[in-house]
């Protein structure tokens, strides 16, 4: 995160980190460069972050970052945002984890329509123009879903088991 806030900052772009609280504690979250938000917990950070923010790169990286991918991506399944959310495949670092997302699509654990969320390229000029050109496809039945905390009264969703 650092690297990439450094060279955003370097190129007179806008910068804004959104970090728990508990990084902050012996500078675990590295020095700042540009505006920061403290916030209390992960969720919290996910939340914010997906109200702020325009659309979802993830680089190669660890656990915590396939955890904020894959909490994206369900979310835009549910309806709950609809925006753009890409890996950077660079040298190939997700081919596995693409392999086993359309894996899943043929087992049928993933649907085709919910399997276009995730969108992947090798270079970001690439990423980018991919992102700048998705067009969010939501599911008929899960967008019906009201997922404002005002709302009252949720639809529910048939989860009845049908054998």
């Amino acid at each position: 995160m650092g690297c990439v806030s450094i060279a955003v900052a370097q190129h007179e772009r806008q910068v804004l980190g959104i970090i728990p609280s508990a990084f902050t504690i012996n500078n675990l979250g590295g020095e700042t460069c540009g505006k920061e938000i403290k916030v209390a917990t992960m969720q919290e950070r996910l939340v914010m972050m997906m109200e702020l923010s325009d659309a979802f790169i993830a680089l190669p990286s660890g656990f915590g970052t396939l955890e904020e991918l894959f909490q994206m991506i369900s979310w835009a399944q549910l309806s709950i945002h609809n925006k753009p959310i890409g890996v950077l495949n660079i040298n190939g670092f997700f081919n596995g984890l693409l392999s086993f997302v359309d894996h899943a699509v043929k087992q049928e654990f993933i649907t085709p329509r919910a399997r276009k969320i995730l969108i992947s390229a090798t270079t970001a000029d690439e990423l980018v123009d991919k992102l700048q050109a998705f067009r969010f496809e939501s599911d008929p039945a899960l967008s019906k879903l009201k997922w404002s905390p005002s709302s009252s009264q949720k639809e529910k969703l048939d989860l009845t088991l049908r054998l």
